[in-house]
């Protein structure tokens, strides 16, 4: 197989009809922008945006793709979208993405995390068709063992608080599905990734470092730091929203290549997974301010210690991270920066398409990832 990085992205997703689940979120909303910049006809099937502002409200995605509101755990109203759609290629990202809050709704976060994912691929039946499907997980849907090492994929699953667990349970789920129904003909590809802790603009999560800390500048107040020295692997949204283009793009491309039917990690090299308190502190390099540790308190349980090797998808489609901590941390808050400068030309639209095509231009020069996206325009 040839690396992937030679299939370029405009050829697999140019007119070619893509679902999109969680399409209203933080990274479904810079996964759509990206889509539509290749030509595709996207559909996406979500909840509305449960923040406010929100990316995707901010980018005007609902008047640029099939914007179809509707709950993953409604396998009727899922199936129905999956049937007249037909899609070329699936991307899953519908989920309850917070730890803290798995923990006030346990049942909500594993109802959306598993049977919902569940649902999806229920309704990969009910494609005629060829479909690529990538399904994302997370980096904390291993058995954490405060290793200062990195997980593998090949690690055992599990997971301390309801929302990693229920990753753990997607991913189950994923490798049974395709085991069971899907391994005896190439027309239905699967597979999963996990991917580490993304950043970037337009992020507006509740109990989620970047936007808290943002929203505490915007203030002029303290940043309040919960954890500062758990370490984890940052790295900006469009590193993991590559690798799901790829991974999603040698499905299609390679129907055969059985080294692509499984889970994948997604994440920057060591130098990338730095503390808490070191991320807060490149934060106020690029926006002054100050931080608080407000650490021992009553806080449910969260990992300390998390990092992901990266060399098997390195090794099957030839991706690597493209932007340096510094650079994704300094893009993200001039994102935040510009969007707040009353400038009205820096609209957050204008923004995330600079960033975008900005990261195009540094892979498009990687000998790894000749090019990645035709025209943003």
């Amino acid at each position: 197989m040839t690396a992937v990085g030679d299939v370029l992205l405009s050829h697999q997703f140019a007119n070619a009809r893509v679902l999109v689940t969680g399409h209203t979120g933080f990274k479904g909303s810079w996964l759509c922008e990206w889509l539509l910049a290749l030509g595709a006809d996207v559909t996406g099937f979500a909840l509305d945006p449960d923040t406010s502002p929100s990316l995707f409200n901010q980018l005007g995605l609902a008047d640029r793709l099939r914007h179809i509101v509707g709950d993953v755990r409604n396998f009727e109203a899922l199936g129905q979208v999956t049937r007249e759609t037909q899609p070329r290629f699936i991307f899953h990202l519908a989920a309850q993405p917070l730890v803290r809050r798995s923990y006030r709704e346990p049942r909500y976060t594993w109802e959306t995390n598993v049977l919902g994912t569940v649902n999806l691929l229920e309704s990969l039946r009910l494609i005629d068709g060829p479909c690529a499907a990538v399904v994302v997980t997370s980096d904390k849907c291993y058995e954490n063992q405060e290793w200062m090492h990195g997980y593998r994929e090949s690690d055992p699953l599990g997971g301390h608080d309801p929302y990693s667990s229920s990753k753990a349970g997607a991913e189950v789920a994923v490798s049974s599905w395709r085991r069971s129904f899907f391994s005896a003909s190439p027309r239905v590809r699967i597979a999963s990734v996990r991917a580490g802790n993304v950043i970037g603009g337009g992020d507006w999560s509740e109990d989620r470092l970047v936007p808290d800390c943002i929203r505490a500048l915007a203030a002029d107040e303290p940043i309040c730091v919960r954890s500062p020295s758990s370490t984890r692997p940052w790295q900006h949204v469009l590193e993991p929203t590559r690798a799901y283009l790829m991974l999603a793009a040698a499905l299609a491309a390679y129907p055969t290549d059985a080294r692509l039917d499984g889970a994948f990690n997604v994440g920057p090299d060591a130098d990338s997974n730095r503390p808490v308190c070191e991320l807060v502190m490149e934060i106020l390099q690029s926006w002054p301010g100050e931080w608080l540790d407000t650490s021992g308190g009553n806080a449910p349980h969260e990992a300390a210690l998390l990092h992901l090797e990266n060399a098997k998808i390195r090794a099957a489609l030839g991706w690597r991270p493209a932007w340096s901590f510094a650079e994704a941390v300094g893009r993200t808050i001039g994102w935040y920066r510009d969007v707040a400068g009353g400038d009205p030309t820096m609209t957050p639209a204008e923004c995330t398409r600079r960033d975008l095509e900005a990261y195009c231009r540094v892979i498009a020069s990687s000998r790894a990832v000749p090019s990645a996206i035709g025209t943003t325009r």
